[in-house]
């Protein structure tokens, strides 16, 4: 009986300090946190970097509404400005690799990026990034816009043809 109660005392022994150290590796940061890179141009961002992190993806969405459907460009919330400061130096690019500046902190947030599907991840200059031209490419968004079921990009590619 005495070894039982010894043996019980030193698996909970045991257990407690193993649970108790649990909290330290929260404590000296746990996951690894994302690299967030300085913007390799320009002093600053269009908007604080606070308001960036938390709403950078409703004023993409918004600009994406705003040039697809209804034809209005602007610079200040465009992808293609965040792709040409933010692109690596390293990589030149944004979603390269797991270092780069959107994977980083998409994948510590467990968030899926999908504007790379249809556009490029590097600085492309004065190229359109999308691969049709802006007439064509618009007319097909405005229908996958107003769709009633989802409309895949192997369809909207078939749209214009």
């Amino acid at each position: 009986m005495k070894r039982l109660l010894a043996l019980g005392a030193v698996v909970l022994t045991t257990a407690t300090l193993a649970w108790a150290g649990s909290g330290d590796l929260a404590k000296a940061g746990g996951a690894p946190k994302p690299v967030i890179t300085k913007a390799v141009k320009g002093d600053q961002c269009v908007e604080p970097n606070d308001f960036m992190r938390r709403n950078h993806m409703k004023l993409l969405k918004h600009q994406r509404d705003e040039t697809v459907i209804d034809g209005v460009r602007t610079k200040k919330y465009a992808l293609k400005e965040c792709i040409n400061c933010h692109a690596s130096e390293k990589t030149g690019s944004v979603a390269a690799s797991k270092d780069d500046f959107c994977v980083s902190c998409h994948s510590y947030a467990a968030v899926k990026i999908d504007c790379f599907d249809c556009h490029s991840t590097k600085p492309q200059g004065s190229v359109a990034m999308h691969p049709l031209n802006a007439d064509t490419a618009h007319y097909k968004h405005r229908l996958a816009a107003q769709a009633t079921s989802r409309v895949s990009a192997e369809e909207m590619a078939g749209i214009a043809q």
